[in-house]
């Protein structure tokens, strides 16, 4: 009898199948209790970041307003108008539908429907940014085509997406002071939205949502919102009545004159306060196709320019404060006067010698040129420093330029006798602006400004507090007053005159430099800047046109400051003062 046998056949496969399995199980046992027990939480926490969503909250960029609490920018619900061309049944019939509403002309906007059509693209833009009139009219435009037609002939596909609008509800009225937006990222890029744009924009938040595989929100997922800060708001000093008229008066002196361009300042003397500043040609903001580079400009404080005679008033105060001459000094006045290798020369008849008050008043070039080497080149180097020329005034804006004062140890010969009749210096409309408010203040220069509060988030404010020096006596500030009156009354003038205020200030007319040609050509910068009521000044008005041409009825040139510049000063000063109900002072 034979032994029995232990193994059979196929046992040992038996055997390694065994094996197998309890090494298989023993892994995916071991795996488990990895997976479940000793990686749960480090996996539990990568589970929940594949499911959340972060999304940013936009911050509502603040307000900008007036000196009286009237907006000049503000924003409001928008919405981009999107279609998935991948939805739509016929994509040229929507496209009709669409295209009164549709950034591209009606063939490039179809063109672009049929081709996303054609390869199943998903996605197309039919208008940016536009508000909730424009979103009901583009609803009510698709749901009447709707009704008319089959229902797998209906459009479809058409979404709206929420997208902030910044808008400005007095379209062109301060346009280069307020500036503007960037489209695509809503920042600031000129004007006070640029000069301001950390403060206006806020602070972003968040919003944390869990979705499924398929996107959508989990009920009883995790939900967390960090609301967004909303920006301060802004207040400026512009009064928009008299920034409205004071563009109306600066775009009718472009019409007479035909001026390439030309700018306004208006300021309050007693505080610095910038009530208008107008610059032409101008733009409505609403409107971007008008948003060139040259329109933008804010040629109150970009453009620099030789001021001319309107700068002999700065001449002539000094050398009042420095006690070198008085009101009735006489001063020679021969027809010219020969300085190094130029000559200087009076325009008109003036008689052989006028007292300082008639050369003011009659702009006398030869007389003022006499009274500023009395004063001294060194001394009259300090009181234009003074005065801030050569330097920015710190208006709350960008693009202000500095303009050109050149040192004394850079003067030649003929440097003094040029910069005193308001050559060989370059300044902005603002500069000189801010040099008759000093005058017009009883000799306080005060820095002006644009913004005067902002008004935080949760209520708090920022006030500007201008910086101020003390640059005349008041006895000297009353006198150059009294002679800026007799310029209205007897000199060059007379245009400037109010109907109902007593009024003074100072023509000037500089012929432009022809950089090509090396020489000073005929064309002119024409100004006028002055201040009413003369007594008690509560405004400043700089006006200034950039190469006016032609005449007047009685043969008079527009290119002359007292014929075109001087009657835009009566005009703006006179609405000013009423807007501000400052009570007539002229009988």
């Amino acid at each position: 009898m034979s032994p029995a046998r232990i193994w059979r056949p196929g046992d040992l496969k038996l055997l390694i199948v065994g094996v197998a399995f309890l090494v298989v199980w023993g892994v995916i046992g071991y795996r488990l209790f990895d997976l479940q027990g000793a990686q749960a939480v480090e996996l539990a926490s990568v589970g929940f970041e594949q499911r959340i969503q972060e999304q940013s909250i936009t911050p509502a960029r603040g307000t900008i307003f007036d000196r009286d609490g009237v907006e000049l920018a503000l924003e409001i619900d928008g919405w981009n108008v999107v279609v998935d061309p991948s939805m739509l049944a016929d994509p040229v019939e929507t496209a009709e539908v669409l295209a009164p509403f549709a950034d591209d002309p009606l063939d490039e906007f179809a063109a672009e429907l049929t081709e996303g059509w054609s390869s199943g693209d998903r996605y197309a833009e039919v208008a940016m940014r536009v508000d909730n009139a424009t979103k009901s009219q583009i609803e009510d435009a698709i749901a009447d085509y709707n009704n008319d037609v089959e229902r797998s002939e209906r459009i479809t596909g058409v979404f709206y997406r929420e997208q902030p609008l910044r808008v400005y509800p007095a379209g062109s009225v301060a346009a280069q002071v307020i500036g503007l937006t960037s489209y695509e990222t809503g920042s600031g890029i000129e004007g006070l939205e640029m000069t301001f744009d950390s403060e206006l924009e806020g602070e972003p938040g968040r919003r944390i949502v869990e979705r499924d595989p398929q996107g959508r929100v989990i009920p009883q997922g995790h939900v967390l919102v960090e609301p967004a800060t909303p920006g301060s708001d802004i207040i400026t000093t512009i009064d928009r009545e008299i920034q409205f008229a004071a563009e109306q008066a600066l775009t009718k002196a472009l019409q007479l004159t035909d001026a390439a361009g030309g700018a306004i300042v208006v300021l309050d003397p007693e505080t610095g306060a910038v009530l208008a500043m107008a610059s032409a040609p101008g733009l409505d903001l609403n409107d971007r196709s008008q948003a060139t580079p040259e329109l933008l400009r804010n040629r109150a404080v970009s453009d620099v320019y030789e001021p001319g005679s309107t700068l002999k008033l700065l001449t002539v105060a000094a050398a009042l404060e420095e006690g070198v001459v008085e009101p009735d000094t006489h001063i020679d006045t021969p027809p010219e006067v020969e300085i190094g290798e130029f000559t200087y020369e009076d325009h008109g008849n003036n008689p052989e010698w006028m007292t300082v008050s008639d050369v003011v008043a009659r702009s006398s070039n030869v007389g003022t040129i006499e009274i500023q080497r009395r004063l001294g080149s060194e001394k009259h180097y300090e009181y234009l420093t003074e005065f801030g020329l050569g330097q920015k005034t710190g208006l709350d804006v960008t693009g202000e330029r500095h303009g050109i004062l050149a040192p004394t140890s850079q003067w030649n010969i003929t440097s003094g006798s040029s910069i005193a009749i308001g050559y060989a210096v370059h300044t902005t409309p603002l500069q000189m602006a801010a040099v008759y408010a000093a005058v017009a203040n009883d000799g306080l220069w005060i820095e002006p400004y644009l913004v005067s509060e902002i008004v935080q988030p949760d209520g708090s404010r920022i006030v500007t507090n201008p910086r101020e020096r003390r640059v005349l006596s008041d006895e000297t500030a009353q006198t150059v007053r009294g002679m800026l009156g007799r310029v209205i009354d007897i000199g060059t003038g007379s245009r400037a005159s109010l109907t109902d205020y007593t009024a003074g200030g100072k023509t000037g007319t500089t012929n432009k430099f022809d950089v090509e040609a090396g020489e000073y050509s005929n064309d002119t910068y024409a100004s006028f800047i002055g201040m009413a009521p003369l007594d008690d000044p509560k405004v400043v008005v700089a006006v200034v046109l950039d190469t006016p041409k032609g005449q007047l009825a009685d043969g008079t040139s527009l290119s002359l400051g007292g014929a075109s510049a001087a009657p835009v000063f009566a005009e703006v000063a006179q609405n000013a003062l009423h807007q501000l109900g400052v009570a007539p002072d002229k009988e």
